[in-house]
């Protein structure tokens, strides 16, 4: 790998993010299949540690100016060349047209690392990919008019949901294909386009040999009555407003106060402090571990001592939502009984009382009693974490749902069912 020259262009809005663990194992499948990249980030990374999948990747990452003022002679440098280029006057077209719908600080900036990243890719790159249909796409967009170049995207959850309906429609007319990783999802971007063959379906799917079959599935027989050994309930998750965490200290203040639980909450997030907070008020703190963001082998360890696994999502003020959450997968996957909401996708991947629980957003009763019901009754917990776990394995293996993307690139020949642990 390390004597191929990159031809893809990978661009994130940062890397390595512990939260975006689903775009490291992509792009390690897409490097043992044959694929050279470059990865390109908008932004630098925040956080302190990385999951074992990043170290692995052996792209190279170019860091764009997070901010065009902190890093003037660089566009400056850039713009002087970029300005010559046969697709400047059509680029700068459509940056003002998209300006003039969307006044914004962060539109200029896009644009501006567009033309430091037009100046300064290196011609091996034959071909540029976006992860997040806005800021990473509006990059990339800017990007391949200004050079030539074709571009694809990769479309989630926070992109499709936040960005206006004009901004998807003109990136899904300009690129080559996107991939989007939810059936509802897919069925709202194929409704926006009249070509609807050029969007796909693409789950992420779980990578079985990372997360392997734990050897506590049998499952434990908590059940909430030993003050000693009080039911495990985990949430992974940044501590935002569509994860529903408010919602869901809500739901465990208001369990019968002689059930004896210990919830534990992985990830940072704008809201913790306030979450904790809330929890203070609420007279609860003291059952709940707040560990922070954490690398994916202290997340492993922590599913397989938990009993639940809890994310009640919602749809944000804004109209942000989750997607299908992979920390769902990933908890199904290490036999663990989830609750969860009728959100977006998560449907697609838990059935209701046959895989998991749900409710619908924001109902705090039937949340309570969903937990309630789980941890009261170990059976049950049981059969519904090995029902998540069989469906998991066989229906969202990332294996599987590699082969699609993979073709994409053209790399069907290439396909041996990747290994990327």
């Amino acid at each position: 790998m390390t004597d191929i020259l990159p031809t893809v262009g990978i661009i994130l809005k940062g890397y390595p993010r512990l939260s975006e663990t689903f775009i490291a194992q992509e792009i390690l499948a897409l490097e043992k299949c044959g694929l050279a990249a470059e990865i390109i980030s908008l932004r630098h990374p925040t956080d302190r540690a990385v999951h074992p999948v990043h170290k692995q990747i052996q792209a190279k990452v170019r860091y764009l100016p997070e901010y065009l003022y902190q890093d003037v002679g660089r566009v400056f440098t850039a713009w002087r060349r970029v300005r010559k280029f046969g697709g400047y006057k059509s680029a700068r077209r459509i940056f003002w047209a998209d300006l003039r719908r969307d006044i914004s600080p962060n539109r200029v900036r896009r644009f501006g690392q567009a033309l430091v990243l037009a100046a300064e890719l290196p011609e091996s790159v034959e071909r540029l990919y976006a992860h997040f249909l806005h800021t990473p796409s509006s990059v990339a967009r800017y990007t391949a008019i200004l050079t030539g170049k074709p571009w694809s995207a990769s479309a989630h959850a926070v992109d499709i949901w936040t960005t206006p309906r004009w901004d998807l429609e003109e990136k899904i007319d300009d690129c080559e294909w996107i991939t989007t990783c939810t059936k509802t999802n897919l069925d709202f971007l194929q409704g926006l386009t009249g070509d609807p063959d050029k969007i796909s379906l693409v789950y992420h799917g779980i990578d079985v040999d990372r997360f392997s079959h734990p050897s506590t599935a049998s499952g434990s027989l908590r059940d909430g009555h030993d003050s000693d050994d009080p039911v495990v309930i985990l949430s992974v998750g940044r501590a935002v407003e569509k994860k529903g965490y408010g919602d869901l200290l809500e739901a465990l203040a208001r369990l019968p106060h002689d059930l004896n639980w210990r919830f534990v909450h992985i990830g940072g997030g704008v809201l913790a402090a306030r979450l904790q907070r809330q929890s203070r008020l609420l007279g609860i703190e003291s059952r709940i571990r707040w560990l922070g963001s954490q690398p994916q082998e202290k997340v492993i360890s922590h599913y397989r001592v938990a009993d639940i696994f809890a994310l009640p999502c919602r749809i944000a003020e804004n109209g942000d939502r989750d997607g299908l959450p992979n920390v769902l997968m990933e908890a199904q996957s290490q036999a663990i009984a989830c609750v969860s909401t009728n959100v977006s996708a998560i449907p697609e991947l838990i059935l209701d009382k046959e895989t998991g629980l749900l409710s619908d957003p924001g109902d705090i009763e039937a949340l309570t009693k969903n937990l309630c019901r789980l941890i009261e009754n170990p059976g049950f917990r049981h059969t519904l974490a090995t029902g998540g776990e069989r469906r998991v394995r066989e229906r969202f293996r990332f294996d599987n749902c590699f082969q699609d993307l993979a073709i994409k690139f053209d790399l069907a020949e290439k396909l041996t069912a990747p290994k990327v642990a």
